[in-house]
């Protein structure tokens, strides 16, 4: 580094150190409504950033890693779930991903075009067909599952937890979504 680029560096001014984004927030509302237990409200700012973070950066990683979006990389996951012959009916993709039928269409065209799924006949349904997992579908599935598994953002998170807590973090979540899905089926 030359000496006027250290001299310039020394005149900037020091950077505030501030915590994170959450952190922030949360004692803005503290600060605001002293008087509010806001423990609902920060929960769900919370899941929903988290919820945010993580599908960002995992959409962002099937598309480096593939070429297809995150939702799309969720149908061969849905595919390779199924078992073998790893083949579902448009009908059951939309409905175990919660997403719209025309969703599900768009996103098997591309996931077709690309070479990931095929649709085949539906022997119990004249005119129907079914959407079946390809080797190079089920290949990128098994490989995004192992990667998410081991090294996506929340096990990187999570590597200094002790396995205690990570069981804690699991039964909350498992027991928010049943409760809110029993109070809302439509959820």
């Amino acid at each position: 580094m030359s000496e006027p680029q250290r001299r310039r560096r020394r005149k900037r001014p020091e950077q505030k150190v501030r915590g994170s984004h959450t952190a922030e927030l949360a004692a803005s509302w503290r600060r605001e409504l002293p008087h509010l237990d806001a423990t609902g409200l920060l929960l769900q700012i919370y899941v929903v950033r988290l919820g945010r973070i993580l599908d960002s950066a995992y959409d962002r990683m099937c598309r480096e890693t593939y070429g297809i979006s995150g939702p799309e990389m969720r149908v061969l996951f849905s595919l390779r779930r199924a078992g073998a012959p790893f083949v579902r009916r448009p009908t059951d993709l939309f409905r175990a991903l919660l997403v719209t039928s025309g969703a599900i269409t768009k996103q098997v065209d591309r996931l077709q075009a690309s070479g990931f799924v095929v649709r085949i006949p539906d022997p119990s349904f004249g005119g129907g067909f079914l959407v079946q997992l390809t080797k190079k579908g089920r290949k990128a599935a098994d490989e995004m599952i192992e990667t998410v598994s081991t090294r996506g953002l929340i096990s990187r998170a999570t590597r200094d937890f002790s396995p205690q807590e990570i069981q804690d973090a699991m039964q909350l979540c498992e027991r928010l979504l049943t409760t809110l899905e029993l109070d809302d089926p439509s959820l």
